[in-house]
């Protein structure tokens, strides 16, 4: 029998929820909780459309609470297999020397984007247009990537950035989900949105010192770490989605 349905969504939901939500919804499943509850539960807004379809389609599809309990227990098996091992890249940006790592900014961060399948997430500071970022991402979302980017805002940065918002760097991307911080989810005045990263459905993670800028993949002196594997695409792409559940990490307003 055909479950052509039922097969795509368990695999955009798990890559929706990341390993230890796909963990969590396998057990409200196999405890036979009921879709209100287990929407309830698992209060994940960047995931709740997934799972939802993924619901949907047992019914549909006719397959067991069980069942799909153990078919997500597989993904996540499979998951916890593959981040064992982890291959590690220097990445860097500016002036070289015969010892620079051979890969830059720009092109890693194209590439991270290319490689994402079910889901995307970047956190940056500062942002502004840029092409070949903007058309990776565009392609991302044309392709049925989920793509969250989490970004500064003018007033977050007390006076620090200036010109137009960040987030109006990706206003041109239709299906892109932007983010913010809050301020008042700040522990203290002048606390920052700061960080720069991007995971592609939780087995690459790009952590840089370069904003989702010309200037930052292009222009200046970066640095940078590329991990393909091991847990720490994961356990950060979590994280993230983890402070989204939670309303630290808010959608854009009007978004």
């Amino acid at each position: 029998m055909s479950r052509k349905r039922f097969e795509a969504a368990a695999a955009t939901a798990a890559a929706s929820l990341g390993l230890t939500r796909t963990k969590a919804l396998a057990t409200l499943l196999s405890q036979g909780r009921s879709p209100a509850y287990i929407l309830g539960r698992l209060q994940t807004p960047a995931a709740l459309e997934a799972v939802s379809e993924l619901l949907a389609s047992m019914t549909e599809d006719g397959v067991p609470s069980a069942e799909t309990a153990a078919y997500l227990r597989g993904y996540a098996a499979a998951w916890t297999r593959r981040r064992e091992d982890t291959e590690a890249r220097a990445v860097w940006s500016g002036p070289s020397t015969p010892g620079t790592p051979g890969r830059s900014t720009a092109q890693v961060l194209t590439e991270v984007v290319g490689a994402a399948q079910h889901r995307l997430v970047a956190v940056t500071y500062s942002a502004r247009s840029y092409a070949p970022l903007t058309a990776a991402l565009s392609e991302a979302v044309a392709r049925g990537v989920t793509v969250d980017i989490v970004v500064e805002t003018l007033k977050g940065a007390g006076g620090l950035l200036s010109g137009s918002e960040p987030g109006d760097a990706f206003s041109r991307i239709p299906g892109l989900r932007l983010w913010h911080w809050p301020t008042g989810q700040r522990p203290t005045p002048g606390s920052r949105l700061h960080a720069k990263l991007a995971v592609a459905d939780d087995r690459i993670l790009f952590l840089s010192s370069a904003n989702l800028t010309a200037a930052g993949a292009e222009r200046n002196i970066e640095a940078g770490v590329l991990l393909n594997g091991g847990p720490m695409p994961g356990r950060m792409a979590d994280h993230i989605r983890e402070l989204q559940r939670r309303g630290v990490l808010a959608r854009w307003p009007g978004a």
